[in-house]
């Protein structure tokens, strides 16, 4: 499975700016990696996982702005379409046969 992260965070004070900053570092401290501006996207290895992160997400959320998580099927994700732009190559090697060495 997949779990997207979507997140809109305000950035016009200095407090505001340090929360959205110190929320984006955890995202990937977690194992999330950025698939375009303000979508991380983490590979999971089952619903157990899927809820771990969950938690943890709902545990270090800044004071505003908007998050959204959707959860996705391995073969939801192979069907994403890139319209514009190349795949980027921690792309290329995120894959399913990656929850093997875990």
């Amino acid at each position: 499975m997949r779990l997207f992260v979507f997140f809109d965070l305000p950035t016009n004070t200095k407090r505001q700016r340090r929360e959205a900053t110190k929320f984006r570092n955890n995202l990937i401290k977690y194992g999330f990696m950025m698939l375009q501006f303000s979508v991380y996207v983490r590979l999971c290895k089952g619903q157990d996982i899927v809820d771990k992160n969950i938690n943890y997400l709902m545990r270090e959320i800044p004071q505003n702005g908007n998050i959204r998580i959707m959860q996705v099927t391995e073969k939801q994700y192979e069907r994403i379409i890139l319209l514009l732009g190349e795949e980027k190559e921690i792309e290329k090697k995120t894959t399913t046969k990656q929850l093997l060495l875990f």
